[in-house]
């Protein structure tokens, strides 16, 4: 199959899903910001990107997850509500498919950066306290 350049109005539909990824999206809505019917926006934008949107938008929602799983933690139930997904069992089912691996497993594999830095304690108190300037309310008293 011979894949064309996407056209304007798909690549409006697909940032759509892009900017909010997060909201309910259903394919007569998507089909709006492409003035087409829905079921021609469907086949149109498989043949654009290679995927239904239903699948585009299932995609940017993982992937949204494991950014969160990777970064945050944030229960794996919130972060499916947070991109999107209303059922865990689904959100597990579709992650477990597309990682080979359940999000809690997912997230043991790929932990934070910052758990694996070892900064000394000395140097994190240092560098988060607050400036001294910063506590003058009115500036003209100074501290003696």
């Amino acid at each position: 199959m011979v894949r064309h350049p996407p056209a304007r109005y798909h690549l409006r539909a697909r940032d759509l899903i892009d900017a909010r990824y997060a909201e309910p999206l259903a394919a007569p809505q998507l089909a709006r910001a492409a003035p087409l019917s829905p079921a021609h926006f469907s086949r149109q934008f498989r043949h654009a990107f290679g995927e239904t949107p239903h699948q585009y938008l299932l995609t940017r929602r993982l992937e949204r997850a494991t950014a969160l799983l990777r970064s945050t933690d944030r229960p794996v139930i919130e972060i499916c509500f947070m991109v999107g997904l209303r059922s865990v069992g689904s959100f597990t089912s579709s992650f477990t498919r597309v990682y080979g691996s359940s999000p809690a497993a997912y997230r043991a594999a790929h932990p934070p950066a910052a758990d694996r830095a070892r900064i000394p304690t000395c140097m994190l108190a240092a560098y988060s306290r607050p400036r001294s300037s910063s506590f003058g309310e009115d500036g003209s008293a100074a501290p003696a």
